[in-house]
């Protein structure tokens, strides 16, 4: 059953790479994959503006240019931030995907996850690599502090977790994946996962290796692109390994919901204490075999203080709708 409640505005754009998404009631998270996305809960979320794509490599340039702005990744970590670093890896980078050629151990992602020296938005695989013809591709290696940094800048803001959910529902809200209930319906492949055993075999089904253009697959019902695969998507709520038990019945569905307490979100065992963000969407490393996570409900966290090759963004605008003088 479609449990969306939707206003009777329809999806329009407006200047800026905005859609409207109308606001409403859906079912939120779910009981049927991970335990971070259960339990599933209504939620009602009022109207709001959002970007049609992730954020590319042209536009975070055009904020750059304007602004001198240096990312995270390119500056080196403060000492006093990481106590008990090695000197040694006190440098400049981020972390790339670099998949091995034979299959590990699943439980390790070190075995496919490496802090790559200088890699950044500009040299995404690393000093050798650029973005030259990449363009229409989502930026990549931000971390929380550039993509706020860009917000502020735009004039718009971070997407709640669940605004970020129903927006990428696209009024689908009983539905497994963003496009229906199949994940290639009729053999189609509707967003840039991984296909094949993950990490050393990508058989590039969907036509794309790493990272896709922002247009490569089409758009949702509310004429959103890449909410699914690609990169991940910063949101704004604070990480909590599972939602709040609340609005059972949509009588009692919370509105315009906010995540976790920031206190809530620190993950231990590390001995650096770093507050997580909620990534939503999965990304063009999610497998049927290792992470199912292709689906609006899926979630991750994600340190504040990490950028990596696979996580990106998109913005919202809030304000009124295409009906109150847009």
């Amino acid at each position: 059953m479609d449990d969306v409640v939707k206003t009777a505005r329809p999806a329009a754009t407006r200047p800026g790479n905005l859609v409207w998404v109308p606001g409403g009631l859906f079912r939120m998270g779910s009981d049927d994959h991970y335990p971070e996305e259960a339990p599933a809960h209504f939620a009602r979320v009022e109207g709001f503006w959002m970007q049609r794509t992730p954020v590319t490599n042209r536009e975070f340039r055009r904020f750059v240019e304007a602004t001198g702005y240096v990312t995270f990744a390119e500056k080196a970590p403060d000492p006093a931030s990481y106590p008990g670093a090695l000197p040694h890896m006190l440098r400049a980078g981020s972390m790339v995907f670099s998949p091995p050629d034979h299959p590990v151990d699943l439980r390790d992602y070190s075995q496919w996850w490496n802090f790559r020296f200088d890699a950044q938005w500009r040299r995404p695989q690393g000093p050798r690599s650029s973005i030259g013809g990449l363009d229409d591709h989502p930026v990549v290696h931000v971390a929380y502090c550039d993509v706020l940094a860009y917000a502020e800048w735009a004039g718009l803001a971070l997407p709640t977790e669940a605004e970020w959910e129903f927006a990428a529902r696209g009024g689908l809200s009983g539905a497994e994946y963003a496009w229906g209930a199949e994940l290639t319906p009729g053999g189609r492949h509707m967003a840039n996962t991984w296909q094949g055993a993950f990490p050393h075999e990508n058989q590039r089904g969907d036509g794309y290796d790493r990272t896709s253009p922002v247009n490569a697959f089409p758009a949702n019902g509310w004429g959103l692109l890449d909410m699914i695969g690609n990169v991940w998507e910063w949101t704004a709520d604070w990480y909590a390994p599972r939602h709040e038990d609340q609005g059972t019945r949509p009588c009692c569905a919370p509105r315009d919901p906010r995540g976790a307490r920031e206190e809530a979100s620190y993950a231990g065992g590390d001995g650096v204490p770093i507050p997580r963000k909620v990534l939503k969407g999965g990304s063009h490393l999610c497998a049927p075999s290792y992470c199912r996570r292709y689906r609006p409900a899926a979630r991750h966290a994600q340190p504040i203080d990490t950028s990596t090759s696979h996580v990106g963004f998109r913005c919202v605008l809030r304000g009124p709708g295409p009906q109150d003088g847009d």
